[in-house]
């Protein structure tokens, strides 16, 4: 039941997490504040394909 997502930076648009959700609880896109190696510093990363 659970899918495996990709996590990239709204800022540089590169992929640097993955993480798993339920796609039945949750059916829109997940947004995390996470840190990005390649901005240095904490940004916004959307759910992508």
């Amino acid at each position: 039941m659970r899918d495996i997502i990709t996590l990239a930076c709204t800022e540089c648009k590169r992929k640097n997490y993955t993480t798993t959700k339920n796609k039945k609880n949750t059916p829109d896109k997940l947004q995390f504040n996470k840190y990005c190696k390649f901005c240095r510093c904490h940004t916004p990363h959307k759910e992508t394909k």
